[in-house]
């Protein structure tokens, strides 16, 4: 189904899933648009919503299955009005997954492991919300690839991530939360504003009334936020992302500044959660 805007979606009881989980993605160019619906697709979620820009076509056995949205991701605040929409209409208690085209979400094994499968064990621990970590991708080859998109031929980078105490307003560090930073918006932050350079995101998450997120990519609720609970680690996943690489790409600011991303930290990207796990990534928890 297609549907002229968002308020149309969220008012159509038909239209609006009743159970999860749901995948959101918001389209902001024509780049591998496909290819990261069909990635959410295969990961296991029930339902898959695309915020995208009329005049973009999909293939036919998407059209089937996806529920698709008029949206301009140009407009101001788009994300997150996007975002809080979908969560103000599912029922509570919904786990939703939102990203962007060009972005894929790994989580641990996740080859034979679907993410509604993660998500259950995930809630048995009490948890509501799971951090994931964009890992920037990109072509080696930015003469042969100019929007430094290449899924054959995708590297990242293997070291050179950190993480810094999340402040509370009062200046103090908050409770089991970090900004976390590293990939191009780390060795290329000149060109990157400083509110977004962290490669962290609260992408998996329940819905519930009131639940709000920001444009940083946290909530109001600060629980949300956390990297795991109180008693153990939790789960994280990965969404290895080519916006970063885009980005720097197409602006004239920094364009011409790049001839190539790769450096000697640079490794091939294998598409497969055992070299995110190796790399430290994302973490399985104690007993997943």
């Amino acid at each position: 189904m297609q549907y002229d805007n968002l308020s149309s979606f969220t008012n159509s009881r038909q239209a609006v899933p009743q159970k999860g989980p749901v995948a959101l993605v918001l389209v902001e160019d024509d780049v591998e648009v496909a290819t990261t619906l069909r990635h959410n697709q295969q990961a296991g979620f029930q339902h898959i919503i695309a915020c995208m820009p009329p005049q973009f076509e999909l293939p036919r056995d998407l059209i089937e299955v996806v529920t698709r949205i008029d949206y301009d991701m140009n407009a101001p605040d788009a994300m997150q009005q996007a975002v809080n929409q979908v969560i103000a209409a599912v029922p509570a208690g919904t786990w939703m997954y939102y990203c962007y085209n060009a972005e894929f979400l790994f989580h641990p094994f996740c080859e034979t492991r679907t993410v509604g499968e993660m998500l259950a064990f995930h809630a048995e621990e009490r948890r509501d919300s799971m951090l994931t970590y964009v890992v920037d991708l990109y072509s080696d080859d930015l003469g042969a690839h100019p929007n430094a998109v290449a899924l054959d031929n995708a590297h990242l980078d293997r070291s050179g991530y950190y993480a810094l105490a999340r402040k509370g307003d009062n200046g103090h560090p908050k409770t089991r939360q970090l900004d976390f930073f590293g990939g191009l918006r780390w060795r290329y932050e000149e060109h990157v504003p400083a509110a977004r350079r962290k490669i962290d995101r609260i992408s998996l998450f329940r819905t519930k009334p009131g639940l709000k997120i920001d444009a940083d990519h946290t909530f109001n609720d600060e629980e949300y936020n956390t990297y795991s609970c109180e008693w153990h680690h939790n789960l994280t996943s990965a969404i290895c992302s080519f916006r970063t690489a885009k980005a720097l790409k197409l602006n004239p600011g920094s364009t011409y500044d790049i001839e190539t991303f790769k450096w000697h930290n640079s490794a091939r990207f294998e598409w497969h959660s055992r070299q995110l796990l190796d790399l430290g990534l994302m973490e399985p928890g104690q007993w997943f």
